[in-house]
């Protein structure tokens, strides 16, 4: 009899960055570049990248509510199980995202 492991799926990630004030778009998409080799060499497949211009990230989702929705409905299309995020985030933004999301946020 053969035996065959269960397959493991692939993690599917979505980056988020936001061009923040004194951050050039060049820099963030360096940035951005370094955390998708990360995410793959991880066994992560990145699905799409997301940006953000704000002066500052804002308190309850780090980026706005409008574009959260957006990531919300680009999650679902595009069958994402984890969003990672550029920066750190405060516990609090965390759990909010993971709720909106219903998804890991990193």
């Amino acid at each position: 009899m053969i035996e065959t492991r269960p397959q493991k799926t692939q993690e599917r990630a979505l980056l988020i960055g936001l061009e923040k004030q004194g951050i050039s778009k060049w820099d963030l998409q360096d940035s951005l570049d370094e955390l998708r080799e990360l995410a793959s060499s991880a066994g992560a497949k990145v699905v799409d990248t997301v940006t953000q211009k704000l002066p500052k990230p804002t308190a309850p989702y780090y980026i706005g509510r409008g574009k959260a929705e957006s990531i919300k409905e680009s999650c679902q299309n595009q069958q994402v199980t984890s969003v990672i995020f550029d920066d750190e985030l405060s516990p609090a933004q965390g759990r909010n995202l993971e709720t909106l999301f219903a998804r890991k946020v990193l």
